[in-house]
C-alpha cells in the first residue's frame, strides 16, 4: 500500500510514517499543502493523510484536489477539532474518514488498511499460487502449510504479484507500490528482492521473469475462505 503523509508538525509526521512503515506500508511525507499537492500529482497513492490546517494550499483545497482528479486514492483528514461540526465539514468536501487528534495508532492503522481496501478492486482474503498463500490481512505467507518469514519488501512483493492474476508485473510498478519515494529508480533493489523471495519460497519456483515485461506468477488464483469475497 502507497501512503502520503501531508502534516506540517514534522515530528508527528515522520512518526506516522515510521509507524506505518513498520507495518509494512510505502510511505511518503510532504510538510506543506504544496508539496503535497506536487506528490499527489505524480504518484497515484491508495490513502493520503491529510491535515486540514497547512501552510500554503490548505488541506481543505488539497482534498478538493484529490476527489476531482478522478483517482482512487482515499483520503482521511487529521485535525486538532473532533468537532461533529468540523468532522461534517471534513467529509462533506469528499474525504472519506475523519480523526481528531490526539489518536491512538492502532486506530489509525486500522482506519488507513481500511481506505486502502477501497482504493483498489475487491481482493480476496487469502492470495494463492499452487500451494503458496498470502494472508494480507495476517500478513503471513505459508507454502504446503509451512510457515514462511519474509521482510516487509518480500511480503509486499508477493502479494502485488499475486493480486495481479496472473498479469505481467513491471520492475517500475513494483517499485511504485511497494516501496517510498526515497527508492533509486535505477537501483536492482526489485530484481535482488524478488531474487531472496524467490530463494525462500522455494522449489517449483512459482515467480516467472518476462524478459522486457516483468515478472508474474501464471497460476495466481484466490481462496475466499468462508465463501466471500473481500469488499
Amino acid at each position: 500500500m502507497r501512503v502520503l503523509v501531508v502534516e506540517d508538525e514534522a515530528p508527528l509526521a515522520e512518526a506516522i510514517a515510521r509507524g506505518l512503515r513498520r507495518e509494512g506500508m510505502a510511505v511518503d511525507v510532504a510538510f506543506t499543502g504544496d508539496e503535497g499537492h506536487e506528490k499527489a500529482s505524480v504518484t497515484r497513492y491508495d490513502v493520503v493523510l491529510l491535515d486540514r490546517d497547512l501552510p500554503g494550499m490548505s488541506g481543505d483545497d488539497l482534498c478538493k484536489e484529490i476527489v476531482t482528479s478522478g483517482e482512487l486514492t482515499r483520503v482521511l483528514m487529521l485535525t486538532a477539532s473532533g468537532a461533529v461540526s468540523d468532522r461534517v465539514e471534513g467529509l462533506s468536501l469528499g474525504a472519506d474518514d475523519y480523526l481528531a487528534k490526539p489518536f491512538a495508532f492502532p486506530e489509525l492503522v486500522a482506519r488507513v488498511r481500511a481506505l486502502g481496501r477501497r482504493a483498489t478492486p475487491a481482493a480476496p482474503p487469502v492470495l494463492t499460487a499452487g500451494d503458496v498463500e498470502l494472508d494480507p490481512s495476517r500478513r503471513t505467507v505459508r507454502r504446503a502449510g509451512r510457515l514462511v518469514e519474509l521482510t516487509r519488501k518480500e511480503f509486499g512483493v508477493l502479494e502485488v504479484l499475486l493480486a495481479a492474476g496472473g498479469a505481467v508485473v513491471s520492475s517500475e510498478d513494483l517499485l511504485e507500490r511497494v516501496w517510498d519515494e526515497n527508492a533509486d529508480p535505477f537501483t536492482t533493489t526489485v530484481r535482488v528482492t524478488v531474487m531472496t523471495l524467490r530463494k525462500k519460497l522455494g522449489e517449483p519456483g512459482i515467480i516467472e521473469t518476462v524478459v522486457g515485461s516483468g515478472y508474474r506468477v501464471p497460476d495466481a488464483g484466490s481462496t475466499a475462505g468462508s465463501g466471500s469475497l473481500r469488499g
